[in-house]
């Protein structure tokens, strides 16, 4: 058997770092098992879904480093949901409820008062042909609901082990709302079946759904998929992402220089026992984790801890990954000047302006008290051809002649070489500003 998983975002919003984990999740499942990944836009919601949005899901999936195996959008789909809509009707599983909104608030209210559960009453199972007639010339039109089972329905999740959903305890959900549009659960169900989805990788959020929708697989005939339902990515205070807020979206990210291998490991791994550090690819993350680790607590995302680990797969990029990357701006930029400046950005992005400080604009900071140590260093400036070794050399023959050592011998040169009271190792550095440079900071 093929493993074949879905990744099913609704395009009303930008991708967040909180849905962005269900897709690399889905990913990496896929890659592990040889299986296949499906983008399936769940663009029902007319009102809201928009072609923009539609767009950036992908590019926000394309940036991560997943491509698709096959696309589909629902809207291209309504007759297969209209097909399955007419077997439920047929078989007596869907049936015409006519309750106003306000109706079904007072009925919960007053299920509520009564200290029972506020469970829908089927009251519209009890509808004659003639109540349904009449309440539909006072204008009145249905939303049509599913008749659950009302029983116990067990699925083994593969991450959360035996789970137990009793439809007793649930309404029946409303599958077709009253100018006749879909609700998320039938046209999934549908498109599970026609796409030959394996395993449903999804949050903890949907267990309950879950229920539902196996015996809505049920009654349409279809196979049901293996289930897993991963913990939700939460922020720093515990706040699930918003797509309506933007929190943390992908775009934003992208726009702010993280690396996407850093995005995608912290979708992926918080939350597990997996440390959280660099790898290689996605392909070695799928290699390694397996949903027995996943924690079945919470997954906690700290912005810092994203910080931290992309300044890592920065300052372990070789040159050949980043020259078509620096594009027109970095000709001339040597692979030992990346080196010598990449230990001190955070962030791709902060590279060619801190070569532009240091190589290009650099403006000397000379204290008037250290105007003679500096013309001291000037004149024990050595001749060239320099090396790794010029640094020690040289300092050590300015410790001899100054008697100035440890931050007193070091600040001063590094802030007349760079302008800067921190930065690049000046071991390295030096050679690469080369000795015309360095005695015209030195003045």
């Amino acid at each position: 058997m093929t493993v074949i998983v879905r990744y099913a975002p609704s395009p009303t919003g930008r991708l967040h770092l909180g849905n962005a984990r269900p897709a690399v999740l889905n990913w990496l499942f896929a890659q592990r098992q040889g299986g296949q990944f499906v983008l399936r836009l769940d663009d029902t919601d007319t009102a809201r879904s928009t072609e923009e949005f539609a767009q950036g899901i992908e590019t926000d999936l394309a940036w991560l480093g997943i491509v698709p195996d096959r696309k589909a959008r629902q809207s291209d789909r309504f007759a297969s949901y209209d097909a399955a809509r007419d077997r439920l009707i047929a078989m007596g599983r869907l049936y015409p409820a006519y309750e106003t909104a306000d109706e079904l608030d007072r009925k919960r209210k007053r299920a509520r008062a009564l200290g029972k559960p506020p469970v829908y009453d089927r009251a519209a199972l009890s509808l004659t042909q003639e109540d349904k007639a009449r309440l539909e010339a006072e204008g009145r039109k249905p939303h049509w609901r599913f008749r659950l089972d009302g029983r116990p329905v067990k699925f083994l999740d593969l991450i959360k082990g035996e789970q137990t959903v009793n439809t007793a305890s649930m309404s029946d959900p409303v599958l077709i709302r009253e100018d006749g549009t879909y609700l998320y659960t039938l046209p999934s169900v549908v498109d599970d079946i026609e796409m030959g989805i394996t395993h449903v990788i999804r949050g903890e959020d949907h267990v309950s759904n879950t229920g539902t929708q196996i015996e809505i697989f049920e009654a349409l005939g279809g196979p049901v998929p293996v289930f897993a339902h991963h913990n939700l990515l939460t922020d720093s205070e515990g706040q699930g992402f918003s797509k309506r807020l933007g929190s943390l979206s992908l775009a934003q990210l992208r726009a702010e220089g993280y690396e996407p291998l850093a995005v995608a490991i912290m979708a992926a791994i918080t939350g597990t026992s997996l440390p959280v550090e660099p790898y290689a690819s996605l392909a070695d993350i799928a290699e390694k984790l397996d949903f027995s680790m996943i924690s079945h607590g919470s997954a906690r995302f700290d912005v810092a801890e994203l910080a931290g680990l992309n300044a890592r797969i920065v300052h372990a990029l070789d040159f050949a990954a980043v020259q078509d990357r620096l594009g027109a701006k970095g000709e001339g930029i040597s692979e030992p000047v990346w080196l010598a400046l990449r230990e001190n950005i955070a962030r791709f992005p902060q590279f060619l302006p801190l070569y532009e400080e240091i190589f290009v604009s650099a403006t000397p900071l000379i204290a008037d008290e250290d105007r003679d140590f500096i013309a001291t260093a000037r004149d024990l400036l050595p001749p060239e051809p320099w090396d790794g070794d010029t640094w020690g050399a040289w300092t050590g023959a300015i410790k001899a002649a100054t008697g100035r050592k440890g931050k007193a011998l070091f600040l001063p040169l590094r802030r007349a070489l760079t302008g800067r009271d921190e930065g690049p190792e000046l071991r390295a550095l030096l050679p690469l500003l080369g000795r015309k440079a360095s005695l015209d900071r030195l003045s």
